[in-house]
């Protein structure tokens, strides 16, 4: 029997000078870990062997920076936490990083030619030293003459000279040798403060009724880990539905690999505050310049999952798939079981993701890794695999991504994706990416075009009953017939049951809108300018398939009573009078081409100016 104690800090942590470093020493193990959009609870387990009355503990290998006020310890009913103390500890990793390798590499290599070139210098040193020992040479008395000493004499002036210039360049390329060398050094140790591992330390002091082995669970939330949802956006062809790829970006910094750990992604925030807001009276007043105006008030797939599932098999609650035992086939008397020679009734054979296998290949597979399982009686096995499967067959479908792995809890205030492979993400701060879903949704799509502000026309498809993909805020990618197109976002933050996604610019439907000029006028009426504007807007479908198009103009609305507006022809559009928006929706059969055509008149003072565009 265990109890669980949550330990709130308040406003202070319980620190315990009893505490030293030589104490019991144990490592917490990493089981689980659930990441909040901001945030992750991690769970440990560690032993600790305790003797009778007080004993102190430090538990290594946390995360770095951890809330206190999250911390729950999971302990024997005859283990009494006393007090407890959070700290960080500082251990410089064994392994180098790969820019530490990089960078020492680079000082062995300077080093090596340091010492190439202080031989060089130390040699032509030692020849500048001979000659000079030797320049005094008395031409009678080594019976040279005038010409050969002068000779000599040249020799030694050019020899020495391109000594003493080699010797300058040999000691040029070494101070700047030396500077870079000195540079890299600063460099490497730097990388080596960056190469330390910050895990945190938890000291317990605990009080044992009985010298035990006792199994510590240690949850808590540490704050330096998040993860962020995208999606991929595949549409093969705008005749069938599209594929949606659910995914995320994890980061985390913790100080701590997750290594196999069992992963889960919340929706949920746990550092926003749950109170919900309380409005009290709000009175109005007369606002003065001594009175600023308040506004107050605003306070502020398992085992028994399988079970009975799936007809003719006999499965156990146990883990292994070799318990697994096919009945009901060729049995005496079983209509559908074939006879052979001398009555020996053929077995069920085993298909693997469309291969067949042996007992011993199915008795291997992991139940975890099982996507669907279909037992099929003799008759329908034998049209589909022949003669072979004349006994039956048992046909299984592995998962084969990520995503298959991934099971979706909803609970009344957030949506988890619960991952069931063992997963690593490093404690480097880059994200790792994982696939939550895929899944089929069926699209709407049609063509936006506005050509008084864009040229271009727009792709769109419309997504009914969105609400049901557990969708978050977040950047997608458009992925059209094989093409990455570019980016959108999902905005699931409306209260619409239908999401407009922008797929991108299809250059195969041209839209063309030009002013003109022989149905545009200008009259003068005494004081006053009458203009009258005609616009025609020219559509063609390039595409092998026929689209449907929303095209979107408008004409001005005056906001003075000296500027009057007329709409004179609207071509069949839909109007809006208040918003001056013109829509017609038009069907455009492969190569077909439209037009459209609206006018409008703008009277107004003949000395005046205003903006036609």
């Amino acid at each position: 029997m265990t109890k669980s104690i949550l330990l709130l800090v308040v406003s202070t942590v319980i620190f315990l000078k009893a505490f030293s470093t030589d104490g019991n020493i144990v490592q917490a193990n990493l089981k689980t870990v659930k990441v909040y959009r901001t945030g992750a609870e991690l769970t440990h387990a560690t032993t600790a062997l305790l003797t009778q009355g007080t004993n102190q503990l430090l538990v290594d290998n946390l995360a770095n920076n951890i809330d206190l006020n999250s911390l729950q310890i999971k302990v024997p009913s005859s283990v009494t936490i006393v007090g407890l103390e959070f700290s960080t500890n500082y251990k410089k990793n064994e392994e180098k990083t790969p820019r530490q390798e990089m960078l020492e590499d680079s000082l062995v290599n300077i080093r090596r030619q340091i010492e190439k070139l202080n031989l060089q210098i130390d040699n032509d040193v030692n020849l500048l030293e001979v000659l000079s020992a030797n320049k005094e040479i008395k031409g009678q008395q080594n019976g040279l003459s005038v010409t050969e000493l002068a000779k000599l004499m040249d020799y030694y002036q050019t020899k020495s000279f391109e000594l003493s210039s080699a010797v300058a360049t040999f000691r040029e390329k070494k101070e700047k040798l030396a500077t870079l060398l000195n540079k890299i050094e600063n460099q490497v140790d730097e990388e080596a403060k960056k190469n330390v591992n910050t895990s945190g330390r938890l000291a317990i002091q605990v009080n044992a009724a009985v010298t035990l082995k006792a199994e510590f669970i240690i949850s808590y939330v540490a704050s330096n880990a998040y993860w962020i949802p995208y999606y991929d956006v595949k549409v093969e062809n705008v005749q069938q539905a599209a594929k949606l790829f659910y995914k995320a970006k994890i980061v985390q910094t913790t100080g701590l690999d997750w290594k196999q750990v069992k992963l889960s992604l919340s929706t949920s925030v746990p550092a926003l505050k749950g109170v919900a807001p309380k409005l009290d009276s709000w009175f109005v007043g007369y606002v003065t310049n001594n009175a600023p105006i308040k506004l107050r008030g605003l306070s502020t797939f398992n085992d028994q999952a399988l079970q009975g599932s799936v007809a003719g098999l006999n499965i156990g609650s146990a883990s292994q798939l070799s318990e697994v035992v096919v009945v009901g086939y060729g049995r005496a008397g079983d209509g559908d079981a074939e006879r052979v020679s001398n009555d020996v009734v053929p077995k069920p054979v085993y298909i693997l993701n469309g291969n067949i296998i042996n007992d011993e290949e199915f008795k291997r597979i992991n139940p975890n890794s099982i996507k669907n399982l279909k037992v099929l009686k003799p008759k329908e096995a034998s049209n589909i695999y022949g003669g072979v499967a004349s006994g039956g067959a048992t046909v299984v479908d592995l998962k084969t991504e990520l995503s298959d792995y991934v099971s979706v809890n909803n609970t009344a205030l957030n949506v988890n994706f619960e991952i069931d492979i063992p997963y690593d993400i490093p404690t480097n701060g880059k994200a790792q990416t994982a696939t939550l879903q895929t899944v089929e949704i069926p699209l709407s799509y049609e063509h936006i075009a506005a050509p008084r502000k864009d040229a271009d026309v727009y792709l769109t498809a419309k997504l009914v009953d969105w609400e049901k993909l557990n969708l978050l805020q977040g950047e997608a990618n458009i992925i059209l017939e094989g093409t990455y197109i570019g980016k959108t976002m999902i905005e699931p933050n409306t209260s619409t049951d239908t999401m407009q996604l922008t797929l991108g610019r299809d250059k195969r439907v041209i839209v063309q809108r030009q002013k003109l000029a022989d149905f545009s006028s200008v009259k003068f009426l005494g004081s006053n300018k009458l203009q009258k504007f005609t616009y025609e807007i020219m559509m063609k479908n390039n595409n092998s398939e026929q689209v449907f198009l929303k095209l979107n103009d408008q004409f001005p609305l005056s906001t003075d009573k000296d500027i009057e507006v007329e709409l004179l022809d609207s071509g069949n559009a839909d109007i809006n009078n208040e918003t001056g928006l013109l829509k017609w929706d038009i069907t455009l059969l492969p190569g077909e081409s439209k037009k459209v055509r609206f006018s409008y008149s703008i009277r107004y003072a003949k000395d005046r100016t205003i903006n036609t565009n």
